[in-house]
């Protein structure tokens, strides 16, 4: 089924109500969608590096300045 919305004519907060909208409807279904392989394996190794501490975590705004001062 193919569902088309006026996008187009949607204010940004409209869009992002949507969008957030669709996330809640999709948080509460279990529809036991498997995340890929790859995923595993990638958290496996993220979780390793901050073990090992050649990683660290970044709290959200400091990598919100981060990647904002990267892009200008």
């Amino acid at each position: 089924m193919m569902i088309e919305l006026p996008l187009a004519y949607l204010a940004l907060e409209e869009k992002l109500q949507l969008m957030e909208s669709l996330w809640d409807d999709l948080c509460r279904q279990d529809n036991g969608i498997e995340s890929p392989s790859w995923h595993e394996d990638l958290l496996a190794q993220r979780e390793s590096a901050i073990t090992q501490g050649t990683e660290q975590f970044t709290d959200w705004e400091t990598a919100k300045r981060t990647i904002r001062s990267q892009l200008t």
